[in-house]
């Protein structure tokens, strides 16, 4: 087979004439001294004195306008040789790679040339249908022929080929959703060439291992044709591993694939390397929109939009003899947050072979070893020169980012090439440890580092960790990759665990090895564990970013798909059987192992007593216990913003009291009901006014519909019935009557209180009975009651009084204490939003009930809208769900008006929010905007909104400094 095309970039193939000198052959040693200058990204202190007087001389208005008009207009950005076209702040145009890529050249580090093709051709690539214009065309060529001089090889030339890697680059890293091509550039002419100047094995893996590659991400040839090939040859030469293959094996490879591309396809494999090069370009492009990456974006909230960048580079190689190695390092560690140069590599490999998990890498030095791993050698000890000059480069990188830095690197006969660094993934543990390290050692602010962490991922810390005295079984040893414990039953298809998590049943992930089409399966499973990879292999990066516990490269792990069963150290477990894994040991136990809940201390409470320093928002609890107020009080919890009545209700011991208050015919038979029922109401309140210690506690008056505390089976019905000593027949009638059609609408909440006042008059008295005992005590009380569902101010006026009688009445049994309870509503139906400034005359406070208020404005049923809310967040309907984040356009604009309204007509009045949009770090910056007092949220999610309300302090903050000095511009004097 021949190549239709050769020679240097762009030239047609009848003429063959090379680009350049340099192109059609072997540099001389003058040329190739250069070249190796440029490419280590040195320069002369002529040209850095050249390049500083460039960067001093700014352009200054119109010049700077058009230079910005170019930048902006501007497809391809070179790099390379000390030079770049980009920068790191250019995210959003060259993708988090590209920028980094710029940056490195930039400061000096050795990077091999390249250029990005922007993150907006992405969007002109499909409404063009798929195809490369040729403005692009021509742009793309121009920056490939500087790849070729600072390389000195020719792109297609026979005798001194230069080979390509085409990758992806999102502005935020997605870790091997997106596609990539390597060694692009090969044919059956350049091969020889590049066989000439290393080896013929190492030339020729290097060929099947782009055909491969190409076949499966350019020509959508299944991955699985290749690799049967491939492992029908090692069974033919009784071998083991890829790297026992010799040059000649390879050779035969080549021709399998060969075949099995033209069966496919149909065609022959593209021997042009421009074909081929314009081929992986649209391929990158068009796997953005690959099921993973979408999966993916849905996952973390990255937009559609957005695009990926694709990033064009000169290939070095990691494989071509035992002086050349590839890895991927963390500047700190990434599980712990520990300080220390952490990482991975292996020998005579290519980048994709250390996270791919097909071999089990080697650690870079002896800090990256796992406990219980054989000693195998370290970089630092096999190759001192090289893992020096890393070291010198992850502490510079470290420095210039100001974060912990994920890096790839490959060693080419001696020589260091940085393939990529990026702020590096990393476990909820090692954020915030991270984060409080680099602040005390003056690398970034305190400030600085409360924005470090995702207000969200502390779920994440907030979790179960196996009980280290409960019993187990542990069956297997792998890498610990991602900490934390999980427990499930075993699964072995990510279809299959995303399927059985949605019918609720907690399942651990199961596979020889992940890749990026796992990632559902991964986001359903509690746990990951694999029996190969490394600590920086898909599963183990994945899992990380997610906060999910792994482990893994299992190595005793027999995993069988087709039986779907496992089987290890002589324990066979099939799929549906339970299995505990624990991923800051590696351990991998038989069974359900007990957890405990973390103890949080150290570098957390030091970052949360940072964010209290910075927030302004308080952060209450949704709490209906003592025990709910004691656990949210040790997660800093400031009060109660909600306590839910009802709850206390459903007690064994208090829902026949209840029940017989209900079925009740008269006022007088429901208030011997409720006396039954105070004393215990009263003794609620005792425990949590004095779990929370003098803070506030809002406690929310009975709210659900009578309907929800009676049985409605036949045996419920005759049990409730011999128990009171009444007729079934009776009981049942009652029960019909009860209920209603529409009960989130009905008969519930203040609607309860005007009907049956009793009601409300015992909670109240019980309320204010156990605030002056707690009072009597020593201790401060600060009871706020809260009328719910409120709709018209009438509701609240008349409700208002009951209660304000109600505590005149107690209170004058209990003279000189200064018990004065706070009375307000909950906002959450238009109607109250609409006419806040009416209501406001008769309340204390605001407490915006967010899930009901997004349930009736968006005529909403929570309870059945996930059957099909999903769908609009997937059809681009709603940015997200609403009950998870509140729709600001919306929901958000009666919360407005109502706050606004409400103020207007009480200054002083309290404002907070007690849904669970409470601790949504999102929905917190809104409420800051909106000027609340305070946010609720349940006990284990109060850490989770003390950060979201410090960050989106720090933001106003920030904002309004902009504002400023924007004003600061603009004004007269500034322009004079």
């Amino acid at each position: 087979m021949t190549a239709r095309r050769s020679g240097g970039t762009g030239r047609k193939a009848t003429r063959k004439r090379p680009a350049s000198r340099k192109a059609s052959g072997k540099p001389t040693r003058k040329t190739a001294g250069k070249a190796s200058r440029k490419a280590a990204g040195k320069t002369t202190r002529k040209t850095t004195r050249k390049a500083s007087r460039k960067r001093a001389a700014k352009p200054k208005g119109g010049a700077a306008k058009a230079a910005r008009s170019s930048r902006a207009t501007r497809r391809v950005y070179s790099f390379g040789a000390g030079r770049a076209d980009g920068r790191a702040e250019m995210r959003e145009v060259l993708g988090g790679k590209g920028a980094n890529l710029a940056e490195m050249t930039r400061l000096g580090i050795p990077v091999p040339p390249g250029f990005t093709l922007s993150a907006a051709e992405c969007a002109a690539w499909q409404r063009a249908g798929g195809r490369i214009g040729r403005e692009l065309r021509a742009d793309v060529l121009r920056a490939l022929a500087r790849v070729e001089k600072i390389i000195g090889a020719g792109f297609g030339s026979p005798a001194n080929p230069l080979l390509v890697s085409v990758r992806s680059g999102a502005r935020v890293s997605m870790p091997g959703m997106m596609d990539t091509v390597l060694n692009l550039g090969l044919n059956d002419e350049t091969v020889r060439g590049l066989a000439e100047q290393a080896d013929e094995r190492f030339a020729y893996d290097s060929y099947r291992r782009f055909i491969q590659m190409y076949g499966d991400v350019v020509l959508g040839v299944p991955h699985s044709r290749f690799e049967s090939r491939l492992e029908d040859l090692k069974h033919v030469r009784r071998v083991e591993l890829d790297t026992d293959l010799s040059a000649g094996d390879w050779r035969e490879l080549i021709a399998a694939y060969f075949e099995v591309v033209s069966e496919f396809t149909g065609r022959p494999f593209p021997q042009d390397p421009l074909e081929q090069l314009w081929g992986a370009l649209g391929a990158v492009f068009r796997s953005w929109g690959n099921e993973r990456a979408v999966r993916y974006r849905r996952i973390h909230g990255i937009p559609e939009e957005w695009g990926t960048a694709v990033n064009v580079q000169a290939m070095v190689f990691g494989n071509m003899g035992d002086d050349c190695a590839t890895g991927v390092a963390f500047t700190r560690d990434p599980s712990t947050g520990e300080r220390h140069f952490y990482g991975e590599y292996l020998k005579n490999a290519q980048g994709e072979d250390v996270v791919a998990g097909i071999r089990t890498p080697q650690p870079i030095n002896a800090e990256s070893r796992a406990v219980d791993q054989d000693p195998l050698p370290t970089l630092e000890e096999e190759m001192p020169r090289a893992y020096r000059e890393l070291v010198g480069v992850y502490k510079r990188l470290e420095k210039h980012y100001r974060d912990m830095q994920d890096i790839e690197f490959t060693i080419q006969r001696g020589k260091l090439w940085m393939l990529q660094t990026r702020s590096g993934k990393r476990t909820v543990q090692a954020a915030v440890r991270i984060a409080v390290e680099m602040a005390k050692e003056r690398l970034i602010s305190r400030a600085e580092a409360v924005q470090r962490v995702d207000p969200a991922s502390l779920d994440q810390l907030l979790h179960p960790t196996l009980d280290a005295s409960a019993e187990r079984t542990v069956i297997a040893r792998g890498l610990p990759a991602s900490p934390g414990a999980a427990v499930g039953n075993v699964v072995f298809s990510a279809d299959h665990a995303e399927a059985r998590a949605k019918a609720g049943e907690k399942v651990i992930l199961v596979r020889i090895e992940t890749s990026p089409d796992d990632i559902h399966g991964m986001h359903a499973a509690e746990g990951i564990l694999t029996a190969r990879g490394g600590m920086t292999s898909h599963a183990a990066v994945v899992a990380r970013g997610m906060g999910k516990c792994c482990v893994a490269g299992c190595g005793a792990l027999e995993v069988d798909y087709a039986a779907r069963r496992l089987n290890v150290g002589g324990v066979t477990l099939e799929e549906g059987e339970p299995i505990t894994i624990d991923g800051s040991t590696g351990e991998v136990m038989a069974g359900v192992v007990p957890t405990v809940t973390p103890e949080l201390g150290g570098a957390f409470s030091e970052l949360m007593r940072w964010a209290d320093g910075e927030r302004r928002l308080a952060v209450r609890t949704n709490a209906d216990t003592p025990q709910d107020a004691k656990i949210a009080r040790q997660f800093g919890a400031e009060g109660i913003g909600l306590c839910r009545t009802e709850h206390m209700f459903f007690d064994q011991g208090r829902i026949l009291a209840m029940r017989e208050m209900i079925l009740a015919a008269d006022a007088p038979a429901r208030e011997r009901a409720l006396a039954k029922l105070l004393p215990m109401q009263r003794s609620d309140f005792v425990g949590i006014f004095q779990a929370m210690e003098g803070l506030a506690v809002t406690i929310r008056l009975l709210d659900p519909p009578l309907h929800e505390f009676l049985p409605s089976g036949d045996e419920g019905i005759r049990e409730l019935a011999a128990a009171l000593g009444t007729d079934a027949a009776a009981v049942r009638a009652k029960v019909d009557a009860v209920r209603e059609f529409n009960p989130m609408l009905g008969h519930r909440g203040c609607r309860l209180g005007i009907t049956y006042p009793e009601i409300y008059r015992m909670q109240v008295g019980a309320i204010v009975e156990a605030a002056c005992e707690v009072a009597e005590s020593g201790m401060r009380v600060q009871p706020e009651i809260m009328i719910p569902l409120v709709s018209h101010v009438g509701e609240l006026e008349r409700l208002r009084a009951l209660v304000e009688a109600e505590t005149k009445r107690i209170l004058a049994r209990h003279r000189g204490l200064r018990v004065r309870p706070a009375i307000g509503t909950m906002i959450e139906v238009p109607r109250a939003a609409l006419t806040a400034g009416a209501i406001a005359e008769h309340a204390d406070f605001f407490s915006f009930g967010t899930n009901d208020l997004t349930q009736t404005a968006y005529a909403l049923s929570r309870d059945d809208a996930g059957k099909f809310l999903q769908a609009y967040v997937d059809e681009g309907i709603l940015d997200d769900d609403p009950f998870v984040r509140i729709d600001e356009e919306g929901i958000g604009a009666l919360m407005r008006l109502a706050s606004e309204a409400g103020r207007r007509t009480r200054p002083r009045l309290k404002l907070g929010i007690c849904g669970e949009h409470g601790a949504d770090p999102a929905s917190v910056g809104f409420c800051e905007q909106l000027g609340f007092d305070y946010v609720s949220c349940s006990p284990f999610r109060v850490p989770v909104a003390r950060l979201a309300a410090a960050q989106a302090a720090l933001r106003g903050r920030a904002e309004k400094r902009g504002g400023s000095a924007r004003r600061r511009r603009a004004s007269p004097r500034a322009r004079a």
